[in-house]
């Protein structure tokens, strides 16, 4: 489990969103209404919500555009008993994204997989958002607990400058700042050493990978939204991390 201080539902199912690389897709049949769960890649959008890439030629996506009503099943993907690790059961809609939508969800999901890029343009993939309607977290024995998408989501209230200035940022940090981004993941996080790259940023903190099964997620100490307010926060974010190697 990615270290908290302060653990809370919330908090913990809003990390499993914005680390989650992989997650179980459960959609109806067409025709029979009968179960389908199948496996599928995700990215989350500024907001938290799960993004996916899929193909018109697979059956979940057949399903989708049937039946929009689908769960997505995300796990910490722990070492030893699967089942002693946290998971969430993200319960909503799976909308088709068009315009500027999809321009978003394809630039937030390639620099999540960046090995996607070969096929997101083909004519047959879509990116779909899924909106919540209800999450369950299972985060260990007694620590059940159903939660409210308000209560995950991040608002973007008053964030456009940030949401704007997002590439750029990540760009910057990823050619001028590898240095930093390993020392927020070792120090702030627990991570081991690893070529740790940016691939998101929003209000509530900053998301990062070093391949495609280690994703962390760094928690900011107070919500920005400005690119101004970002420098500062990513600085003393550093600084606490370069202060933690001298301990």
């Amino acid at each position: 489990m990615q270290p908290t201080a302060n653990f809370t539902a919330a908090n913990l199912a809003r990390s499993l969103l914005r680390r989650s690389r992989q997650g179980a897709l459960a959609t109806l049949m067409t025709g029979s209404g009968d179960p389908y769960c199948s496996l599928v890649n995700v990215a989350s959008h500024y907001d938290g919500s799960s993004i996916l890439l899929i193909s018109r030629l697979a059956v979940h996506t057949k399903n989708v555009i049937a039946d929009t009503r689908v769960s997505l099943m995300l796990d910490e993907r722990a070492e030893g008993d699967p089942l002693e690790g946290s998971r969430i059961m993200v319960a909503g809609t799976a909308e088709e994204a068009g315009g500027e939508l999809r321009t978003t969800l394809r630039r937030r999901y390639l620099n999540a997989h960046p090995s996607a890029e070969s096929f997101a343009d083909f004519n047959d993939f879509s990116f779909f958002r899924i909106r919540p309607t209800g999450v369950h977290l299972v985060a260990g024995f007694g620590r059940i607990v159903d939660l409210k998408p308000e209560k995950i989501l991040t608002s973007l209230e008053g964030a456009e400058a940030l949401l704007e200035a997002e590439q750029s940022a990540i760009d910057h940090m990823n050619a001028d700042h590898r240095d930093a981004l390993n020392l927020y993941a070792t120090q702030l996080l627990g991570a081991e050493t690893a070529d740790w790259r940016c691939t998101g940023c929003d209000p509530d903190g900053l998301d990062i990978s070093a391949d495609k099964h280690s994703a962390l997620r760094l928690d900011f100490p107070r919500r920005i939204v400005a690119p101004a307010e970002l420098r500062v926060v990513l600085k003393e974010l550093a600084e606490k991390a370069r202060a933690a190697t001298r301990h």
